[in-house]
């Protein structure tokens, strides 16, 4: 499994994934879920993947085979007019990718499923996030729903309802990233450190700010126990009635 959130705030997106992949309880390692195309000044696209972990993997290589010759193979994700057409590109990858792994064998094409997040934005058009299906179809962030969650999400959920605002700064989106990752943590072993976490200012069309953040960081620690004092303090100052 694994746990990825795309936000979109009126200043820009923020993008957090883990790196955690496991075949087992006995065979876990981390892989990178985060993918950027950025062409300074014209576009910066990131995909985050979640899912099967060959599939994701070959829908970013086929993508990243057509970048590198551009000539011979239409359409490119550096070369799309706009967000909605790469959206539409990487669902159609996505499809392509199934079809072939399920036309191999007897094993039915949910064995080979995989769902990404995409954000950025395209020079001349609107900075969009975009939430892609298995089955390459797509839906739009909005002003109602100005977040994705792929992966094992319930754990992080509540508090991205509860407390995200659009008009938070990066930093304060972080934070709150920061406290959803860790309660996903707590919950389910199959996802784990590091995270990797990247913004996007709206109309700069350049890579910004990124952070690995390992078991280590002394800021994740501190928000991390800092939010298990607050639950702890929270829930010991309840009336016994509500606690029993």
């Amino acid at each position: 499994m694994t746990y990825c959130v795309g936000i979109r705030l009126n200043r820009g997106l923020v993008f957090m994934s883990d790196t955690r992949t496991n075949a087992g309880v006995d065979n876990i390692s981390s892989f990178r879920k985060t993918y950027t195309w950025c062409k300074p000044g014209n576009r910066l696209i990131t995909l985050l993947s979640a899912g099967n972990l060959a599939t994701t993997q070959a829908v970013v290589g086929l993508l990243e085979e057509h970048t590198k010759a551009a000539g011979e193979r239409n359409p490119d994700i550096m070369e799309v007019p706009s967000m909605f057409q790469a959206a539409r590109l990487v669902g159609e990858t996505v499809r392509e990718v199934i079809k072939t792994a399920s036309d191999g064998g007897a094993q039915s094409e949910a064995a080979f499923s995989a769902t990404f997040i995409l954000g950025g934005q395209i020079a001349g058009g609107a900075m969009r996030m975009f939430l892609i299906y298995p089955e390459g179809n797509f839906i739009e962030a909005t002003d109602d729903n100005p977040f994705f969650q792929i992966g094992e999400h319930k754990y992080g959920k509540p508090i991205l309802v509860r407390a995200l605002d659009p008009e938070m700064t990066f930093e304060m989106a972080a934070k709150l990233l920061y406290v959803s990752f860790d309660s996903t943590l707590k919950s389910n072993l199959s996802v784990g450190l590091p995270l990797d976490l990247q913004f996007y200012e709206r109309d700069s069309l350049v890579k910004g700010y990124e952070k690995r953040i390992e078991a280590t960081d002394p800021y994740y620690r501190a928000i991390s126990e800092g939010w298990s004092d607050a639950l702890r303090s929270a829930f010991n100052s309840l009336p016994d009635f509500v606690r029993d």
